[in-house]
C-alpha cells in the first residue's frame, strides 16, 4: 500500500506570518526615514526636532509596545491566533494611517505612536504561537527564521518606498503619504488571513499525515479515525505561574539585553550613516536596503542551524539550540571595529562600504539570534502558554529598547560635535550584548526539562 504524501500546508501558514511581519515592519520603519525631515529647522521646512525629541517618540512606541505585549500574549492565548493577529493588525494599521495627521507636535506624535505600538505588540506573540501550533519542535526555529525574515523585508521595502514618497510628493505631503499608504497594506493581507488560516485541528486542507507530523512530539494526541476532528490535550498553565520558571526569566533577560540592538539599527541606522558619512535621505535607501536584505540570510540560516546540528550530530534540541546561539553570539563582536573601518581618514571612500559590511554582520547575527531565542519558548513551554511567555519576553525586550533609544538620544545630543564618540559607545554595547545574554540564558536553563505543570 502506497504511503500518502504528507503535504506542506504548514508552510502556507508560515508564508502568511512572513507577510504580516513584513507589513508590521514596513509600518514601523517609516519614521526612521522621516527623521532627517523631523530634525530640519522650522525655517527650512522641517519640524525642528532634536535627537532627544525623536528618541522620545520612538521610545514611547517601544515602551507601549513592550508594556502591552504581556497582556496581548495572554489575550491571544485566550481567543486564539486567528482573531488575535487580525485585531492587532487592524489597530496598528489604523493608527499608522492616523500618524499622517499628527503634525509637528512631539506630544501628539508620541501619543499616536504609542497607540500604534499597542497594535504592533500582537504580531510576534500570535506568530510564535502559530508556529508552535503548526510545526514540530525540530522545524520551529526554521519556521520562525522564515517568518522573522519579514522584519528585514519590511525594512527593505520601507528603505525604498519612504524616500520615494518624499521625492515624489514633496517633504510635507510625502511624509503624510508614507504613513497613509503603508498603513493601508495590512487590510489586503487581512483578506488572505481569513481565507487561508485556521487551526490544524479544524483545517480542511490539512492531510492526516501532515497533522500527525506536526504533532509528532506532543505529549498526548487523541483521534479515533482519519475523518474525525482531532483533539490536542494540552496542560493548562496559569499566567501568574509563568514567572516562577527560570526559562521565563532566561527569555526575558535575553530579550532585554539584545532587542535594543535591533531597535537601534531600525530607528538610528539612517542617522548614523547621515552623520558619519554625510548621506542624505535619498542616498540612504540602498545602504540600508542592503543591510536589511543581507540580514534575511541570517534569519533563515540561524533558524536552520539547530536543525543541522540535530541531523548531523544527533544532538538533543536544547543542546543544538545552545550551540547555535553561542556561535551566533560571537559574530556581533565585529562591531567593535566599526569606527576604525568607518574612518574616512584611513579608508577614504571605502570607509562607508566597510562600515556597512560590518553592520550587515551584526544585523544578520541579530536575526539569527532572534529566530532561536523565540524558539526557546516553544521548546520549553506547552503551546497554551507560548503567547503569554512571548509577551513577557516582549516586555523585557521593549524595556531594553526604550533604554537604548533614550541613551542614543542623550549621547548624540551630548556629543553633537563629535557623533563618532556616541556611536562608538553604542556599537560597543551591541557587540557584547549577545555573549552576555547567552551566558545568562545558559546558566538559567542548563539541565532544565520542558515545563510541566
Amino acid at each position: 500500500m502506497e504511503k500518502n504524501p504528507m503535504g506542506k500546508y504548514r508552510w502556507v501558514i508560515a508564508a502568511l506570518l512572513l507577510f504580516s511581519t513584513t507589513i508590521n515592519y514596513i509600518d514601523r520603519q517609516v519614521i526612521s526615514y522621516l527623521k532627517e525631515f523631523f530634525s530640519t529647522p522650522i525655517d527650512k521646512g522641517g519640524y525642528g526636532w532634536s535627537n532627544t525629541d525623536y528618541a522620545i517618540v520612538t521610545s514611547c512606541f517601544t515602551g507601549f509596545y513592550a508594556g502591552i505585549t504581556v497582556f496581548v500574549g495572554l489575550f491571544i492565548d485566550k481567543i486564539g491566533t486567528k482573531l488575535g493577529l487580525a485585531f492587532s493588525l487592524i489597530i496598528w494599521s489604523v493608527f499608522g494611517i492616523l500618524n499622517a495627521f499628527a503634525g509637528s507636535s512631539v506630544a501628539m506624535n508620541a501619543v499616536i505612536r504609542s497607540l500604534f505600538g499597542i497594535g504592533e505588540a500582537g504580531n510576534f506573540p500570535a506568530s510564535i504561537k502559530t508556529v508552535a501550533e503548526w510545526f514540530p519542535k525540530k522545524e520551529r526555529a526554521l519556521a520562525t527564521g522564515f517568518f522573522n525574515s519579514g522584519t528585514n523585508l519590511g525594512a527593505m521595502i520601507a528603505a525604498l518606498f519612504v524616500p520615494w514618497c518624499l521625492s515624489y510628493f514633496g517633504l510635507i505631503q510625502g511624509a503624510k503619504m508614507a504613513y497613509i499608504l503603508t498603513g493601508s497594506f495590512g487590510f489586503i493581507w487581512l483578506l488572505f488571513w481569513f481565507l487561508l488560516y485556521d487551526t490544524p485541528a479544524r483545517h480542511k486542507k490539512l492531510s492526516k499525515e501532515e497533522f500527525d507530523y506536526i504533532h509528532s512530539d506532543d505529549a498526548v494526541v487523541v483521534h479515533t479515525a482519519p475523518s474525525e476532528d482531532v483533539v490536542i490535550e494540552e496542560p493548562k498553565v496559569k499566567w501568574s505561574k509563568l514567572f516562577r520558571f527560570p526559562q521565563t526569566w532566561a527569555f526575558f533577560i535575553g530579550k532585554f539585553l539584545t532587542d535594543g540592538v535591533w531597535y537601534f539599527l531600525l530607528f538610528w541606522l539612517p542617522d548614523y550613516l547621515h552623520k558619519q558619512f554625510g548621506m542624505r535621505t535619498e542616498q540612504l535607501k540602498w545602504p540600508t536596503f542592503t543591510v536589511y536584505g543581507i540580514a534575511i540570510i541570517g534569519s533563515v540560516f540561524g533558524g536552520s542551524l539547530p536543525l543541522f546540528f540535530i541531523n548531523k550530530s544527533g544532538l538533543p534540541v536544547y543542546n543544538a539550540r545552545m550551540r547555535a546561539m553561542f556561535l551566533i553570539a560571537l559574530l556581533p563582536v565585529a562591531l567593535l571595529s566599526i569606527q576604525f573601518f568607518g574612518d574616512k581618514n584611513y579608508f577614504g571612500s571605502y570607509a562607508s562600504i566597510l562600515a556597512i559590511t560590518i553592520i550587515c554582520i551584526g544585523a544578520s547575527a541579530h536575526q539569527a539570534w532572534s529566530a532561536n531565542l523565540f524558539t526557546t519558548v516553544s521548546d520549553a513551554f506547552p503551546k497554551k502558554a507560548v503567547a503569554s511567555v512571548i509577551g513577557i519576553g516582549g516586555l523585557g525586550g521593549g524595556l531594553g529598547g526604550v533604554l537604548i533609544q533614550l541613551l542614543v538620544g542623550f549621547l548624540t545630543d551630548k556629543y553633537k560635535a563629535a557623533p563618532q564618540i556616541a556611536y562608538s559607545i553604542l556599537f560597543g554595547y551591541c557587540a557584547l550584548a549577545y555573549l552576555v545574554a547567552w551566558f545568562i540564558i545558559k546558566s538559567l536553563t542548563a539541565n532544565k526539562k520542558p515545563v510541566v505543570v
